[in-house]
C-alpha cells in the first residue's frame, strides 16, 4: 500500500513544445567513461552527454556484435540505480523495487538467442518533461543523444523504450522531426504516452509503413478513474488511458486491429503484427503505473512480434526474472 500511495509521483503532465530542428548528422564524442563490472559477462559504462544527461550502458557482449540496443528513457523521480533494481531489504527506498530493468534484461539474454545492450537515459533533476521545458532546442539535443549512442553499436537494431516521464523523451524525438527515421526499429510507451498527439500519430503511421518489421508497443491502465487519497489525480483526457485509446483509434485507420478482451486486459493487435496496445482495466480505481513495467512489461515490450513472445512469461503475470535480481547495484561515480 505504501508503494501504491506514492506511484502518482510518476505521472507526467508536461506539455510538448513544438520546435523545428534538423537531424544532427555527427555523433557527439563520448568522454569521461568509467567502467564497473558486475560479473564476468556484463560491463557497465557511465558517462555524460550535453548538459549533464547521465548515461549508463549495460553491455552483455562486444558492442560490435550487439544485436539489440535499447535506449531506456527513465521515469520521473527514478535514478538509474533505482531503475536497475535490486533485491529487497529493510532499508531500501521503494523505488528500487518497481521496475527491475537490469533483471529483465538479464532474463532476455538468458532466454533468447539474441544479445541485448541497454542505455539508461537519466535527465537532470530526474525529469524529462522538466528538462524539455528548459531547452527550446530539445529536439536537436535528443537527436544528439540518440545519434551518439547508436553510433557506438553499428550492427544493432535500435529500440526507443520508455516508462512514465520517459515518454516525453520519445515524443520530443518525434515531434521535432519531419519523420521518424527508418533506422529506428521499435518504439515502446509503457504507460508513458501522455504527450501523444494526432501529429505524432501521423508520423508513427508513416514510420510503420516504411518497413513491415517496425514495431510499436503501448501499455496503459485506466488512470482516468484511479484515485489517490480518494481523489482523481489526472484529468479525463490527460492520462495514458485516454491518449493510448486515441493512438489506437487513429492508427487503426491504416492498421486494422483485432481485439482480445479478458477479465483484466484488453489487447489490440494490428493484423499486420506491427502494433500492440494493451489496456489494463481498473474496476477498483487503483494505481497500476509501475506494475506495467515490473510484471514482465519490459520483457513483453521487447519480444512482441518475435518467436519468443510469451514464452516462459506472461505479461501482467508473476515476475519471471526473480533469479536475475542482483543483491546490489553497481557503484558509479555519481549516485542519487
Amino acid at each position: 500500500m505504501f508503494m501504491k500511495l506514492h506511484l502518482y509521483l510518476f505521472v507526467v503532465m508536461g506539455m510538448i513544445f513544438m520546435v523545428g530542428c534538423q537531424p544532427v548528422k555527427n555523433a557527439t564524442p563520448v568522454e569521461n567513461i568509467s567502467t564497473e563490472s558486475n560479473n564476468t559477462d556484463i560491463t557497465y559504462h557511465e558517462f555524460y552527454l550535453l548538459d549533464s544527461i547521465r548515461i549508463v550502458l549495460n553491455d552483455g557482449i562486444s558492442r560490435s556484435k550487439t544485436q539489440n540496443l535499447i535506449l531506456y528513457a527513465l521515469p520521473n523521480g527514478n535514478s538509474i540505480e533505482k531503475t536497475m533494481g535490486k533485491l529487497k531489504n529493510d532499508v531500501d527506498d521503494w523505488h528500487f523495487h518497481i521496475q527491475y530493468i537490469d533483471a529483465q534484461t538479464r532474463w532476455l539474454r538468458d532466454q533468447t538467442c539474441e544479445s541485448y545492450s541497454v542505455a539508461y537515459l537519466e535527465a537532470p533533476k530526474l525529469s524529462w518533461p522538466a528538462w524539455k521545458r528548459s531547452h527550446e532546442d530539445y529536439g536537436a539535443r535528443i537527436t544528439k543523444v540518440v545519434d551518439t549512442l547508436r553510433s557506438m553499436y553499428p550492427a544493432a537494431s535500435l529500440t526507443l523504450n520508455s516508462h512514465s516521464g520517459g515518454g516525453s523523451f520519445i515524443n520530443g524525438f518525434i515531434d521535432t522531426r519531419d519523420s521518424i527515421p527508418q533506422w529506428l526499429d521499435r518504439l515502446v510507451f509503457i504507460d508513458s504516452d501522455y504527450g501523444y498527439t494526432t501529429d505524432i500519430g501521423l508520423k508513427l503511421d508513416a514510420w510503420l509503413k516504411q518497413d513491415a518489421s517496425n514495431k510499436l508497443v503501448a501499455f496503459a491502465y485506466n488512470d482516468s478513474i484511479a484515485l489517490y487519497k480518494g481523489k482523481p489525480f489526472v484529468s479525463a483526457t490527460g492520462g495514458t488511458w485516454y491518449r493510448t485509446k486515441m493512438m489506437r483509434r487513429e492508427l487503426a485507420i491504416n492498421h486494422p486491429m483485432t481485439k482480445t478482451e479478458g477479465a483484466d486486459l484488453i489487447k489490440y493487435q494490428s493484423m499486420d503484427d506491427q502494433v500492440l496496445i494493451i489496456l489494463k482495466k481498473n474496476p477498483g480505481r487503483e494505481i497500476f503505473h509501475t506494475e506495467q513495467v515490473r510484471l514482465n512489461g519490459f520483457i513483453h515490450s521487447m519480444l512482441f512480434g518475435t518467436h519468443e513472445e510469451s514464452r516462459g512469461y506472461t505479461y501482467f503475470g508473476e515476475e519471471c526474472y526473480d533469479r536475475f535480481i542482483q543483491g546490489t547495484t553497481p557503484e558509479f561515480n555519481s549516485t542519487h
